[in-house]
């Protein structure tokens, strides 16, 4: 049996990944802004910042209703 999740769990865990995503460019924005920084962290950073914005796409995809065609 699939478990169905309610509409107002996908949107919190939409608003954890969205404070998540703002919170990552701003300490992109922090590492770049220091001489000599971690090309290696700031794109490991950004990769994670990529698979929010994903996550966060597929959440939002849940909450809209099916159109039929």
């Amino acid at each position: 049996m699939v478990q169905t999740i309610d509409a107002d769990t996908i949107q919190r865990r939409i608003v954890e990944l969205q404070v998540e995503h703002r919170d990552l460019d701003q300490i992109i924005d922090m590492l770049t802004a220091q001489p000599g920084f971690d090309q290696l962290q700031i794109r490991r950073l950004k990769k994670r910042k990529l698979q929010i914005k994903d996550a966060i796409t597929l959440l939002q995809i849940q909450l809209e209703p099916d159109i039929p065609a």
